[in-house]
């Protein structure tokens, strides 16, 4: 019955560890994931920025 209770326990504990790692795991990407949507919006600036540049350019260029 000890070595029941024993084992029970060593389980108890290493799910709880899991659930810590995975807690960790999950804050870590939550920031990474909010650190990429940030340069993914800079990034959409300056093709937007880019583009509106190219449209003026070929408005400037004259017709053959």
């Amino acid at each position: 019955m000890d070595r029941d209770l024993f084992a029970l326990e060593e389980r108890i504990e290493q799910f709880i560890s899991l659930c810590q790692n995975l807690r960790t795991e999950n804050q870590e990407l939550r920031t990474r994931v909010a650190g990429l949507e940030v340069e993914r919006n800079r990034l959409n600036e300056k093709i937007d920025t880019a583009c509106e540049r190219l449209e003026s350019l070929m408005e400037q260029v004259p017709e053959q």
